[in-house]
């Protein structure tokens, strides 16, 4: 599978802005056990690739989510609220579908460096 042209993370002054983060595990394939696994695990890696740059989850002040389905909705806000705490960060879900195939979502985060 090659990769796509871009950077996990970039800084612009005091803020982060993270590349769209898939359901991906360690071998870079798509997580079987639909949204709530894939929820999940792409919080995980959106965890991930902010602890790379120096932040955590409570210095997020903008997410952006990607859903494949409405339906979807209940099942990441479950996941949203493990990971984030209030005050909450401002956030956009949309409804779109994906390019990578089998995956039902992707998220994205905006941070101010701590």
């Amino acid at each position: 599978m090659a990769k796509p042209p871009l950077s996990p993370a970039r800084s612009g002054g005091n803020f982060i802005f993270t590349s769209g983060q898939l359901a991906r595990g360690d071998d870079g394939a798509i997580v079987a056990g639909g949204i709530e696994a894939q929820a999940e695990r792409a919080l995980a890696n959106l965890v991930a690739v902010l602890a790379d740059a120096g932040c955590a989850p409570a210095d997020v002040v903008k997410v952006t989510a990607w859903l494949t389905d409405p339906a979807y909705g209940a099942a990441f806000n479950a996941a949203y609220i493990r990971v984030f705490g209030e005050p909450w960060p401002a956030r956009s879900t949309v409804v779109s579908a994906l390019l990578a195939p089998g995956a039902l979502i992707e998220v994205e985060a905006i941070a101010l460096r701590p």
